[in-house]
C-alpha cells in the first residue's frame, strides 16, 4: 500500500469512534429529546455512514490487490494466474475513483445544503421584459422541480403588467433542495427581441434569483409576542371567496441585526392560500428564513472572501449566466460552461449545468483542504 492510501485509511480509521459514538447517542432518550442536537446528530450519523461504507470497499479493493499480486507471483496453475490478472485490473481501475469519492465524502459538508429552500425571482433592468423573463425562470425551475419530485408552492407574487412577475417568492421542499439550488443566485441576464419591440431588435434585460436556505423552528430566536398582524383581502382572480374573505396578512417584526446593531423593521405578506391560519404560518416561515439569511450572510461572505474563483459566490448582485434566444446559445460565466440548447433548458433541463458547478465548487474545496 502506498502512503497515500495509508493517510486516506488513517483519515477513516480516525472516525470509526466518532461513527460508533454518534450511533450510540441518537438512541438515548435525553438526545432525542434536545431536537436541535438530535437532528444534527442524525445528519453526521448519515455523513459518517456514507464514509463506513466507503472504507470498507477501499479496504476490500486494497486487499483485492495485494491477494492479485501475491497469486500472480506465486501461483503456477495458468487459469488461476489469469483470474488474479482480472481481479487486480478492476480493482486497479476502481481505486483512483474510490479515492476521489473518499476525499469528496471527507470535506466537510456545508450544514446548509440538506435544507429546503426559499426561492426569489425578481424582475430587474428592462421593465415589462424583465417581468416576463423572471415569469420564464419561474417557469424553468417549477419544471426542474417536478422533474427531481420536489414540491414547490408559492407564497407571494406580484404579476407583471406585460405578464411574467416582478416578483415571485416560493418554498420548496424536497431532498437536498438547497444544497442543488445555491448555485441559482445571482443575476440572470436574458438577450432577446422582446414581444414588446416592434422593430426586431435585439434588448438586454435582466432577472435576479435568491435562494435562501430554509429554517428551522429552532435556528432562529424570534418574539411571537412582538409581531404585529395585520389582515387584508386578497385582491386578483381566485373566485369570489378571496377577494370577500380577509384571508391575506401581513406581518411586521422589529428586528436587531445582529452583525450591525441596527434595528430593521420587516415586512411580509402572504396572500397565496384562502386560508388565514396556513398563510400565517408561511409568512412566520418566510420571516425565520429571512433572518436566518441575514445572520447567515456573514458566514457565507467569509466563505466567499476565502476562495479565488468562488462558485456558489456571496455577492448576490453577479451576473452568472446569460440566456441568449438568437443564438439559443446559455452561458454560465462562472465556470466559462456554454452549451445550445436553450429551449430544453428554459424547459427544466437545468441538472446538466448545475452539476458542472457542483464539481468545479468541489475542484475548489478539494484544493482548499489539500487532501
Amino acid at each position: 500500500m502506498t502512503e497515500a492510501n495509508n493517510t486516506l485509511l488513517e483519515k477513516l480509521d480516525g472516525l470509526v469512534a466518532r461513527y460508533e459514538e454518534v450511533s450510540t447517542l441518537i438512541t438515548d432518550p435525553a438526545v432525542i429529546a434536545d431536537q436541535k442536537r438530535y437532528v444534527k446528530l442524525t445528519k453526521e450519523y448519515k455523513e459518517l455512514g456514507d464514509l463506513m461504507t466507503a472504507r470498507k470497499e477501499y479496504m476490500q479493493v486494497l486487499n483485492g490487490i495485494d491477494e492479485a499480486k501475491e497469486i500472480i507471483a506465486n501461483e503456477t496453475d495458468a487459469e488461476m494466474r489469469e483470474m488474479a490478472r482480472e481481479e487486480l485490473d478492476a480493482c486497479e481501475a476502481r481505486r483512483p475513483q474510490l479515492e476521489e469519492e473518499i476525499k469528496l465524502l471527507l470535506i466537510p459538508a456545508d450544514p446548509q445544503d440538506g435544507r429546503n429552500a426559499i426561492l426569489e425571482i425578481r424582475g430587474g433592468t428592462g421593465g415589462d421584459e424583465a417581468a416576463i423573463f423572471a415569469g420564464d425562470l419561474f417557469r424553468m425551475y417549477s419544471k426542474y422541480c417536478e422533474r427531481k419530485g420536489w414540491k414547490l408552492e408559492v407564497s407571494s407574487a406580484n404579476e407583471g403588467a406585460a405578464g411574467g412577475f416582478k416578483e415571485i417568492i416560493c418554498s420548496v421542499t424536497g431532498d437536498n433542495v438547497y444544497g442543488t439550488l445555491k448555485y441559482e443566485s445571482g443575476v440572470h441576464r436574458v438577450q432577446r427581441v422582446p414581444a414588446t419591440e416592434t422593430q426586431g431588435r435585439v434588448h438586454t434585460s435582466a432577472a435576479s434569483v435568491a435562494v435562501l436556505p430554509e429554517a428551522e423552528p429552532f435556528d432562529v430566536e424570534i418574539n411571537e409576542g412582538e409581531i404585529k398582524w395585520d389582515t387584508f383581502r386578497s385582491g386578483g382572480a381566485g373566485g369570489q371567496n378571496v377577494n370577500k374573505v380577509e384571508s391575506g396578512v401581513r406581518l411586521r417584526y422589529n428586528w436587531k441585526n445582529p452583525n450591525t446593531g441596527v434595528v430593521e423593521e420587516i415586512l411580509i405578506e402572504c396572500t397565496e392560500t384562502r386560508d388565514q391560519p396556513k398563510n400565517k404560518e408561511r409568512a412566520l416561515s418566510r420571516l425565520r428564513t429571512f433572518i436566518y439569511d441575514k445572520e447567515h450572510q456573514k458566514y457565507i461572505d467569509d466563505i466567499a472572501s476565502k476562495r479565488k474563483t468562488m462558485v456558489s459566490t456571496g455577492d448576490r448582485s453577479a451576473k452568472i449566466r446569460t440566456y441568449n434566444y438568437p443564438q439559443g446559445r446559455i452561458t454560465d460565466h462562472r465556470i466559462n460552461y456554454t452549451i445550445y440548447n436553450l429551449a430544453a433548458f428554459m424547459d427544466g433541463d437545468i441538472q446538466d449545468c448545475i452539476d458542472h458547478l457542483i464539481v468545479a465548487e468541489n475542484a475548489e474545496r478539494l484544493k482548499e483542504s489539500e487532501l
